[in-house]
């Protein structure tokens, strides 16, 4: 599956690339995000291709990364391990 992808900084975003075993498991990993973006009330940009989902995290209206990009930052990481993804 490849090697697992960190959080990289990119101006004032975060991303990260997450490939998932299949097409399946990266659509249940995008809800699963999108349940926690929703009870933060705090949503990433995420395109996804095929198994494989592309992450971005600011706060727009800080102008900036705040705790909340990195609170969901680990979240995601939880969320993506716990389904297999790298």
């Amino acid at each position: 599956m490849g090697e697992p992808t960190t959080w990289q900084t990119d101006g004032d975003t975060i991303r990260r690339t997450v490939i998932a075993p299949d097409f399946r498991t990266a659509i249940a990993i995008v809800n699963e995000i999108a349940e926690e973006a929703e009870k933060m009330n705090h949503h990433p940009d995420i395109d996804i291709r095929w198994r494989t989902l592309h992450l971005a995290l600011t706060t727009h209206d800080a102008g900036g990364l705040t705790e909340l990009d990195y609170t969901l930052a680990a979240r995601i990481d939880e969320i993506a391990a716990a389904h297999g993804a790298s």
